[in-house]
């Protein structure tokens, strides 16, 4: 029975993994207005104040070119370039001294109206965003 309950587990761990949602272009282009940003891994835990977001009006723009560009305060914040693996949005930032940074957003939701994304590590954060528009 043990043999039999523990299969059973593996299966539904594999389902469970399985569920996590495909990015695909065409749902992900488009203007994207955070919501929502969330430090899971600060001690404690830490989330942004909404008002502080509202006066910041943060938003992440990915194009069709697999260009993106993050503003914050009406200001360019970040910009580079992305590609698709999966659940997995793969970033590559380019930095004001000319050099390059790569790192993962990963996608736990991507609708046509929501998506919720994440950077893994001491440091990352967890953000929920609504689209504004589409390209």
């Amino acid at each position: 029975m043990k043999n039999y309950s523990f299969l059973l587990f593996v299966i539904m761990l594999c389902f469970m993994a399985s569920c996590k949602p495909s990015v695909n272009s065409t749902t992900l282009t488009g203007k994207w207005k955070y919501v929502k940003i969330e430090n899971p891994n600060a001690s404690p835990p830490d989330t942004m104040k909404k008002a502080e977001l509202d006066e910041a009006s943060p938003y992440i723009q990915f194009t069709p070119e697999m260009k993106w560009n993050i503003v914050w305060g009406g200001k360019y914040l970040s910009h580079g370039s992305y590609t698709l693996d999966g659940g997995n949005i793969k970033v590559n930032e380019k930095l004001p001294d000319g050099k390059t940074r790569d790192f993962v957003f990963t996608v736990s939701e991507l609708t046509e109206t929501n998506i919720v994304f994440e950077t893994i590590g001491a440091d990352g954060s967890k953000v929920t965003a609504v689209r504004m528009s589409k390209f």
